[in-house]
């Protein structure tokens, strides 16, 4: 029996991923409707003058992303550690370091992915200026596969505790910080006018860290909770 190659094995996870994500579209729904719900609560907050919205409007859109994707975090391991999925892992020829990036990368196109896409419409509602929109984009683009990223290796520690939500919360905010500063620090440098490659430019450089280091610290991680 031939081993499967690398992109065989994580088409067939994705594969299995999005399957799954289908058959629970409801669910898959929550992240989204959650930053909607987190804009509209800002915007009535604020009073909806348009003003004071635009001044804020980038802010709270990174800040709608980063918690839609830190609910959906506990869900990234745990249904595997349940059906015995991940001891299936790690008997699997496949580098366990691998199929973990790829449950990273289904994580981020099914929960940041979308609210990217919708990000135009939501900065509408903020009124966010046109002008701090490719910047926005940009910033979270490079940002939110960096949550993901750290949020796995969170995932993977508290994957053997039970209700751990509010414990992975404690654990992954002060991670979530640096990225959420840069992020939103771009559109804030764009919008007065100063350059906002800087900040961009350390966001590329953490998503390049993180996306060789972060899959193999949650792997051992996971290793370690299994033995």
């Amino acid at each position: 029996m031939n081993t499967p190659s690398l992109l065989q094995a994580g088409y067939a996870l994705l594969a299995r991923d999005l399957r799954l994500v289908w058959r629970r579209r409801g669910d898959a729904l929550q992240p989204a409707m959650f930053a909607i719900l987190v804009v509209a609560l800002f915007a009535l907050a604020l009073g909806g003058e348009a003003e004071t919205l635009s001044k804020v409007a980038s802010a709270v859109l990174w800040l709608a992303v980063l918690l839609a994707g830190l609910l959906t975090l506990d869900s990234m391991f745990r249904g595997d550690m349940e059906d015995g999925s991940l001891e299936q892992w790690l008997l699997s020829p496949i580098p366990l370091g691998w199929l973990v990036a790829v449950r990273v990368f289904t994580h981020w196109a099914t929960t940041a992915l979308p609210l990217i896409v919708a990000t135009p419409f939501l900065g509408e509602l903020l009124h966010l200026p046109h002008s701090q929109l490719p910047v926005l984009l940009i910033s979270l683009a490079l940002g939110t596969p960096l949550l993901s990223l750290l949020g796995s290796v969170v995932a993977a520690l508290t994957i053997g505790m039970p209700r751990a939500g509010v414990l992975m919360a404690l654990l992954a905010l002060p991670l979530y910080v640096p990225v959420l500063v840069f992020g939103a620090g771009s559109v804030s440098a764009s919008a007065q006018g100063l350059d906002a490659s800087g900040a961009l430019l350390m966001l590329a450089a953490g998503l390049a860290i993180g996306a060789v280091l972060a899959p193999l610290t949650a792997a051992a991680t996971i290793r370690l909770s299994l033995n």
